[in-house]
């Protein structure tokens, strides 16, 4: 029998929200010669302003300064993304470096990235996408610390999938609760409206905003589950029209912009544990309402309740509680709800008696993998997958011995105000991308970083256990910042050979603009080890630390096994069909361990990144094409396959935690169709 839970647990549920962003400026800009930009208002003015196009190249305006990611061998859209991603905390980090000299125009060529400070202070990032004589275009986010002085949106997104416009699986469904994001959206405080239960509702304006949301000549008027200055939540109204629209945010007497929409009859998204739409998903045990986690994992042929919204129209509960039966009302989205790759029994699915807020009952599978980080995701009768979480399964306290994790260690590293990391790595490199043949790269590296302002936990998201694969979809309009993490000195380190007639490598600290990491790279980027030091015969390469200010002195050591992994189907995968699944076959490889094969592709703003797992001596896996689906269309994507070693953890002062690994990669450049 299906359990519902009480009232105020769910509209607890339906209440959680990621962490607001930084406000920010996007937008896409031409800039002709004789032209002045400026970041702080994102657009072309006759004076001020930051960066001017000269014949020459770019000037920069008053103290606006500026840096070229080519200095760190940063380009490309996903490189882009990940700087934006960082939010004003992480550009700020390159403040020193930043310089007003003019950038020449041999430095503005497509897929260049830069960074800049603003006349007015504030930091922002852009990246060129054409190049003519006289003539850039680029892509821009400006993180700013004032606004206008209307309501402006930045962006909608379902409340619990959070996936962004420009993908197959962003849509915003019919009956959803949803958020807008933006600045002056409402009053500066924050009101909830809590009381659903009984008519008239969700009210249809709070907190002096109101919102409207057109969609084939025709308006409706969402109800609000709270209202702030930064961002809204409401419920889509279920006779809203699908198809392309617009929303419009009204306060304080004046109207948004039009936001540009797409209204769909499903889209569902996952609540995940920490609100942010990826890493471990929100799962209550159907008979006793307690909650899973790393300590408490789920044993498979259990029946668990997952929350989120995008079923599709629920006319009934767009604005009020009603459950008047245990199934209140099925809507029959999901096709089926994969655990670790296999499918699960679907038990019920459909509304939990809250506006917006849908209940998905799923039996877990009696042949799932175990492990703290098993993939779920659903897909749509339509063919278009949720968002990718994962699930902690097992008896009592997860086990992920080949990832080198167990729940008791990520709960009381979580559980830390403070949680010191360090790793040493061997890494072996194969790539085709780029055009100039095969590249072998073989490289020595370590990391040693305090993470502060969040739980070690959550940089956890992302990893997904053997058998499964996970998607991380992005744009470059998001920003925002969770916690920080700062590099620690671990003194001088170096790496030895098996093989004979080679002395011990020190690795470089790259502490000018990565702290904490250290690699045995040159100040181009070229591998200081010498030709032969790792091969494909493997071997053991010890790594010897001494004491630096912050981490002890330490040993430890990467066992490569004889041979390494050989991808041996990599001719046949340049090409992927996102509508069928892709095979992948190899040889080789560290017995015991996992084969990880992921890729990437972007178009315009938006990256998609997927990452799948499978046990290296089955020799063979095929990416299913619900995750391929939700890569944006690329006729420069890239797809790698590896394989790792069973991390070895070590000890040392200041360390709550330290790991060796050997990476093994091939990449090759591919055309997503």
């Amino acid at each position: 029998m299906r359990r519902l839970l009480n009232n105020t647990t769910i509209a607890v549920l339906a209440l959680i929200l990621p962490a607001a962003a930084f406000a920010n400026i996007t937008g896409t800009q031409t800039l002709n010669t004789g032209q002045i930009f400026s970041f702080d208002t994102g657009t072309v003015v006759t004076s001020g302003g930051d960066i001017m196009l000269t014949s020459s190249g770019l000037t920069l305006q008053g103290t606006a300064k500026a840096l070229t990611g080519a200095t760190f061998g940063q380009a490309g859209m996903m490189d882009y993304n990940i700087l934006v991603g960082g939010g004003p905390s992480g550009l700020s980090g390159f403040a020193s470096l930043l310089s007003a000299s003019p950038i020449p125009t041999s430095a503005l060529t497509v897929n260049a990235i830069f960074a800049v400070k603003t006349v007015g202070g504030n930091f922002g990032a852009f990246i060129i996408t054409a190049a003519s004589a006289g003539s850039i275009t680029f892509d821009f986010t400006s993180f700013v610390t004032s606004a206008a002085s209307g309501p402006t949106i930045s962006q909608v997104l379902n409340n619990y999938g959070l996936i962004p416009a420009g993908f197959t699986n962003s849509g915003i469904a019919q009956g959803s609760l949803f958020i807008i994001k933006g600045s002056n959206l409402a009053s500066a405080s924050s009101v909830t409206a809590l009381e659903s239960s009984a008519a008239p509702g969700l009210p249809a304006s709070l907190n002096g905003a109101s919102v409207n949301v057109t969609v084939n000549g025709t308006t409706t008027h969402p109800a609000f589950y709270y209202a702030e200055s930064i961002q809204l939540a409401l419920v889509m109204p279920s006779n809203t029209p699908v198809g392309a629209g617009t929303v419009t945010v009204t306060y304080n007497s004046q109207t948004s912009a039009a936001f540009n929409i797409n209204v769909v009859a499903s889209a569902f998204g996952f609540l995940s544990n920490d609100g942010t739409g990826t890493g471990q998903a929100r799962t209550v045990n159907a008979t006793t309402g307690s909650f899973y986690g790393f300590n408490q994992s789920i044993p498979v042929n259990t029946l668990v309740e997952f929350y989120g919204s995008g079923l599709g129209a629920d006319l009934t509960r767009d604005t009020t509680f009603s459950q008047t039966t245990s199934f209140p009302f099925s809507i029959n989205a999901l096709s089926a709800v994969y655990v670790g790759g296999v499918q699960a029994t679907i038990q019920y699915q459909g509304a939990s008696g809250y506006p917006g807020l849908n209940q998905v009952n799923v039996i877990i599978p009696a042949n799932a993998p175990t492990g703290c980080f098993v993939s779920v995701v659903g897909v749509t009768t339509a063919g278009v997958p949720t968002n990718f979480l994962t699930l902690p399964i097992g008896n009592g306290v997860c086990d992920d011995p080949g990832l080198g994790y167990s729940g008791s260690t990520l709960t009381n590293l979580g559980g830390l105000t403070t949680v010191n990391t360090g790793f040493v790595e061997m890494i072996y490199s194969s790539s085709t991308a780029g055009g100039q043949g095969t590249q072998l790269f073989t490289e020595a590296g370590a990391g040693f970083q305090s993470y502060t302002g969040t739980t070690y936990t959550s940089s956890t998201s992302g990893i997904v256990d053997i058998g499964g694969c996970i998607v991380t979809e992005s744009v470059a309009s998001t920003g925002g910042s969770t916690g920080t993490a700062t590099g620690l000195n671990a003194g001088t380190i170096t790496v030895g050979s098996p093989n004979a007639g080679f002395a011990p490598v020190t690795l470089t600290s790259e502490s000018a603009f990565l702290p904490g990491f250290y690699a045995s790279v040159d100040s181009m980027g070229n591998s200081t080890l010498p030709t032969g030091f790792l091969t494909q015969s493997g071997g053991i390469f010890p790594f010897t630390a001494t004491a630096g200010t912050q981490v002890g002195a330490f040993n430890t050591s990467v066992n490569f096994p004889t041979p390494l992994l050989a991808w041996t189907n990599q001719a046949a995968a340049a090409t992927v069909v996102r509508s069928q699944g892709l095979p992948i076959t190899w040889t080789g490889g560290s017995a015991g361990t996992y084969v990880t094969i992921s890729g990437s592709s972007s178009s315009g703003s938006v990256s998609g990144f997927f990452s799948c797992l499978a046990p290296v001596a089955a020799g063979q896996f095929t990416v299913p094409a619900y995750v391929l689906a939700t890569l944006p269309a690329s006729t420069s994507g890239s797809l790698s396959v590896g394989n790792e070693t069973v991390p070895t953890s070590f000890t040392a002062t200041g360390l709550n935690f330290g790991y060796a690994i050997g990476i093994v990669d091939y990449g090759i450049t591919a055309a997503y169709q």
